[in-house]
């Protein structure tokens, strides 16, 4: 069985020494009008390249651009995509952190590119493989208000096709593996399961002419609802949530062992540590599943100071050792 660490994508922003106060300090300067926006995309680079270096020494196998320059998954890709516009904030699942709604006002189309140059860039700066991470339709059209389209069909038939173009050009910039964030397929506390049906009908739009290794990633519960129709849907591999979905460890059973597990396992909504003991019987209870097992923090590490992500990171790499 292969074995690697990587990571969801987001990563801790507070306020700290390092990149991380000279980016606050600088956007505190922006708001007193003493920089420009290229003072603060420097800031954004400078941190980003630090937060990749501190990945790859940490022990990670295969990163993903930390998105500091991203206020919630969600915005980077609606802002940029026509047919949004942004409305207040709204709670991000059952998590003390919130999302812009984004809000359809017209049809969805991609005129330029969304991520790529972000991707480019991190690719460029990090010591090992990265891989791209976007939002998936299924979970923009689910926190999204329509106003436009009033058929969810249509709309997210549109964002597949849209996100299909990114991940197009994700893949000419060198993506060998392309990560679709979907919590909302999960079952997550106070909220059901995902449809399932209305995914499974975009899904090969959404990967369509995409050669690279593909991951449909799920996180805040678990899947345990769809059964084994989950792993029917066309991606080279799949995200599971082990630590704010238990089911998942039923759902796992009968994972077809040719595609990709991304186990996640550490809890990356707890400052507290796991010992490399829980960790290691957690890969042990995964053997055999799948022939490839990546595992990673159950979520993004945004949720963390970042000094516990460390740790985290750290430990999840001793699993290895």
């Amino acid at each position: 069985m292969t074995l690697k660490v990587t990571v969801i994508g987001s990563y801790p922003r507070p306020p700290a020494e390092g990149g991380e106060f000279r980016l606050r300090k600088t956007l505190q300067a922006l708001d007193r009008g003493e920089v420009g926006p290229e003072d603060i995309s420097a800031a954004e680079d400078a941190l980003t390249e630090e937060i990749l270096k501190e990945q790859a020494e940490l022990g990670v196998d295969l990163a993903a651009d930390p998105q500091v320059r991203w206020d919630d998954l969600l915005t980077p890709v609606a802002e940029r995509l026509d047919g949004f516009s942004l409305s207040g904030l709204l709670r991000f699942f059952d998590n003390n952190t919130y999302f812009r709604q984004p809000v359809v006002k017209a049809a969805i189309s991609r005129e330029q590119p969304l991520l790529v140059d972000e991707f480019r860039f991190a690719s460029q700066k990090s010591p090992v493989p990265v891989k791209a991470v976007l939002c998936g339709p299924y979970t923009l059209a689910a926190l999204s208000k329509d106003e436009f389209y009033g058929d969810g069909a249509a709309l997210l038939a549109d964002l597949a096709t849209a996100l299909n173009q990114e991940a197009r050009d994700l893949q000419a910039a060198g993506a060998t593996v392309i990560q679709f964030d979907e919590p909302a397929l999960a079952a997550v506390p106070g909220q059901p399961p995902g449809d399932l049906d209305a995914f499974a009908e975009v899904a090969p739009v959404l990967i369509e002419g995409i050669e690279s290794t593909t991951i449909l990633g799920t996180y805040f519960g678990d899947v345990g609802a769809h059964g084994r129709r989950f792993y029917e849907l066309p991606f080279g591999g799949f995200g599971l949530d082990f630590v704010a979905g238990p089911a998942n460890f039923d759902a796992v059973e009968g994972f077809p062992g040719d595609r990709i597990l991304q186990a996640g396992i550490a809890d990356a909504r707890n400052t507290k540590l796991e010992s490399v003991e829980q960790l290691r019987s957690i890969v042990e209870r995964l053997r055999g599943h799948a022939e490839e097992l990546w595992v990673a923090p159950s979520s993004g590490l945004e949720f963390l100071p970042r000094e516990a992500a460390q740790r985290k990171l750290q430990r999840l790499a001793e699993v290895k050792s």
